[in-house]
């Protein structure tokens, strides 16, 4: 009884050691995204500390997942549409409002004009699409791991990504005239 209660302390630890582990990595990363989606900063706050206690629960489980960043995105997402699908809406922030501001520093060419411009065209874009782009873009995950995150196809990854790209230039576009 002693050995199966030094097993199960010791697979908790590793798995708590794990998760900490992914806190560092990502819980900056996963709370603006989540700020972005829900536009609510204690929400995305409260949404990030659920992110990362579900990595805890799933123990077993993650320990034999391959891309634990792909992974803890998934959850993330899952956790926030779910809100979103209570409260019946979907919110848009701007690409750099959910940043550190040590992230956010706008590059010398980047004016203010600019940088509204291509925040009303992320906003324009339905949420099927400004997810995709966003993980992406900003984030840099692979079309599988967006796959992943999304529960979608790889292909399908692709169309949405294309398709964003699009809708982007478009409203760009049609905003810079």
């Amino acid at each position: 009884m002693e050995e199966d209660a030094g097993h199960y302390q010791a697979a908790a630890n590793k798995t708590a050691a794990l998760v900490a582990d992914l806190f560092e990595q990502y819980h900056t990363p996963i709370f603006a995204y989540l700020y972005r989606l829900v536009d609510n900063r204690e929400l995305a706050h409260d949404l990030t500390q659920e992110t990362f206690l579900r990595l805890l629960q799933q123990g077993d489980r993650l320990q034999q997942v391959d891309n634990r960043r792909a992974w803890t995105y998934r959850i993330a997402s899952n956790l926030a549409f779910n809100v979103l699908k209570r409260q019946r809406r979907f919110a848009w922030l701007p690409w750099r409002q959910g940043d550190s501001p040590a992230l956010t520093q706008p590059g010398p060419a980047q004016t203010v004009a600019e940088q509204e411009a291509v925040e009303q065209a992320l906003a324009a874009l339905s949420p099927k699409y400004r997810a995709p782009l966003l993980l992406y873009s900003h984030y840099q995950l692979s079309v599988r791991e967006i796959a992943a995150v999304l529960d979608i196809s790889e292909s399908n990854v692709k169309v949405r990504l294309h398709r964003a790209r699009q809708q982007f230039r478009e409203v760009y576009e049609w905003d810079a005239d």
